[in-house]
């Protein structure tokens, strides 16, 4: 992985994965082992410090989707694009570096069941189908709305909890992707609803979505924003957005005040 990303960093002409290959990987005891400065930061610990200010979230979306092209063009998917796998390089400058390719795989790999942090991990990979590297997608669009809001969008609770917020956001569920996924029958029963199993009781217990918006979770009157966050969150993988088309969104001409 990072012998691909090495022999073909020449032609990326950006910064937003990484600087000084040669630099970066460096061996010990015959592993091979990345290493970053201490003094920078990732997101998580700017929210901490309310460090990330709306106006930021634009420049973040563009590095970090330049960076996602770049690896997908390689047919590499990242797995595990969070928060703390985005360092902020310069604030200042708003720039960014993404970070931790030791859950990443290549699209041509028998693709492990499970990957990705849980509150970040696209519907298709909770129910079991083959996926993508519009996973990262996925990703990036919750990490925006916590940089947003500075709240997670997706708590980390139980999958079934996570998939009725996702319902209720976005709506349902496509038949088709319930009929294929491995683990749908873990969540939904045989007339897609939503159940969990009641541990006191050991009864089936069906769960009824709380519907609301991202207007309303966000508390934002961006509508381009919110556009094109709902384009990175889409639900059904085939109406997902590459890294490249989520670039071409009009959100990134538009002006701000």
């Amino acid at each position: 992985m990072t012998r691909q990303i090495s022999t073909t960093f020449y032609d990326f002409t950006t910064t937003f994965i990484i600087r000084n290959v040669s630099s970066l990987f460096v061996s010990y005891f015959d592993r091979t082992c990345t290493s970053f400065k201490n003094s920078i930061k990732n997101l998580v610990e700017m929210l901490i410090l309310h460090f990330v200010g709306c106006r930021y979230v634009r420049f973040i979306a563009r590095q970090c989707l330049e960076a996602l092209e770049f690896l997908h063009h390689l047919g590499i998917i990242h797995c595990d694009l969070k928060p703390e796998n985005i360092l902020m390089k310069s604030y200042k400058r708003c720039e960014i570096k993404v970070i931790d390719l030791g859950s990443s795989c290549f699209r041509s790999d028998n693709l492990c069941l499970y990957v990705q942090s849980r509150s970040y991990r696209a519907p298709e990979v909770m129910l079991g189908l083959s996926y993508d590297p519009k996973i990262d997608l996925w990703s990036l669009g919750c990490i925006l709305a916590e940089l947003w809001s500075g709240e997670v969008l997706f708590p980390n609770e139980a999958v079934v909890m996570i998939l009725a917020r996702m319902i209720g956001l976005f709506g349902p569920i496509n038949t088709e992707m319930l009929l294929n996924g491995q683990e749908t029958h873990k969540y939904f029963t045989e007339e897609n609803d939503l159940y969990y199993m009641n541990e006191e009781t050991d009864q089936m217990e069906l769960i009824i979505p709380e519907e609301t918006s991202l207007e309303d979770h966000l508390q934002v009157f961006d509508s381009g924003f919110v556009d094109f966050l709902s384009n990175l969150l889409e639900i059904d993988p085939e109406r997902r957005p590459t890294a490249k088309e989520a670039l071409a969104h009009p959100w990134f001409s538009q002006s701000y005040e």
